[in-house]
């Protein structure tokens, strides 16, 4: 049988270009290697120039490899389902909320996902001076990914970020969770094939889990399957693919929790956010776990092309 022609979006205009660049240069050579005829395309701010590339030759399969803002927010996905072209990972609607923070918490909690205490601010509350909660406590953008801009007010500061807050007229302020960051990716299609695959626990050397500590060798270390509790475990697993489903995803997603181990069972278990789009990089999270349950990247990669679909194709 003739192997798909798969064309790989990577780059895109967030902030997570250059992660997504290395996403997608890793899955094309990957794809090329279990056979696929492969087209990298860099996705620029041009809307005739991306529908001339994915036009001619047109593909079977579009790998979206983008990461953050237009690429998993359900931009690129509409942009996609208009030209009929079947896409992997999630489509408009699952990644539109996926990428909402404050909406993934509100679908999340209707059915009994337990997240920290928040609030949303504007810009101007959030530079005003004043501290929204006790500190000390997080402070998010609503809608960009890979913890971009998440930053920890401790006690002590004087003001929340000062003016240097440039990620959206809004912000998400969430209680500080203590205790051990931990991470269940999932992969399901739809139906009953939706499966966690393992925990990881991460241990990095500042307070909070940021983009250079995600992005950076050295700066964390991944430890799977995490040391914990098997009832934490199973837990952590049993949300995330909750979340999966609820939110209506499909390929692999990545779920990330905070852990407070002083309390008993499973109380000390909070979700924080969903990852429609997860890295495909050296350092990524997902192709590990994956690795660790037997699924080779090329394999992982393949699954996600042979499962891909488009709403309108």
């Amino acid at each position: 049988m003739r192997k798909k022609h798969v064309a790989v979006l990577m780059g895109g205009w967030s902030a997570e270009r250059e992660v997504s660049l290395v996403s997608g240069a890793g899955v094309a050579k990957a794809l090329e290697e279990e056979g696929y005829s492969v087209t990298a395309v860099d996705v620029q701010r041009d809307l005739t120039g991306l529908v001339a590339a994915l036009g001619d030759p047109r593909p079977d399969v579009v790998f979206n490899a983008l990461h953050g803002r237009g690429g998993e927010d359900g931009t690129i996905q509409g942009v996609l389902e208009f030209l009929g072209l079947p896409y992997t990972h999630s489509g408009v609607r699952a990644s539109a909320i996926a990428m909402d923070k404050v909406m993934t918490k509100r679908v999340l909690d209707s059915v009994g996902v337990r997240s920290p205490r928040g609030l949303v601010l504007t810009r101007g509350e959030l530079t005003g001076g004043s501290h929204p909660m006790p500190a000390p406590y997080i402070v998010k953008p609503v809608d960009e990914g890979s913890t971009v801009g998440v930053t920890l007010v401790r006690e002590g500061q004087n003001s929340p970020v000062g003016d240097a807050w440039t990620f959206g007229e809004r912000a998400m302020v969430e209680e500080f969770i203590p205790g051990r960051e931990l991470t269940v990716a999932v992969m399901g299609a739809g139906g009953k094939d939706t499966r966690a695959l393992t925990v990881t626990e991460i241990v990095f050397e500042a307070q909070l889990y940021d983009y250079t500590a995600k992005y950076s060798a050295g700066h964390a270390v991944h430890t799977l399957p995490a040391a914990i509790p098997d009832a934490v475990a199973a837990e952590a697993k049993r949300v995330a693919v909750l979340a999966h489903e609820t939110l209506g995803c499909r390929g692999v997603t990545r779920s990330d929790f905070r852990w407070d181990d002083s309390k008993p069972g499973t109380e000390g278990l909070y979700f924080l956010e969903i990852n429609n789009q997860p890295g495909m990089t050296p350092l990524s999270l997902v192709p590990e776990q994956a690795a660790h349950v037997g699924i080779s990247y090329g394999a992982l990669v393949s699954w996600l092309v042979e499962n891909a679909a488009c709403q309108h194709g």
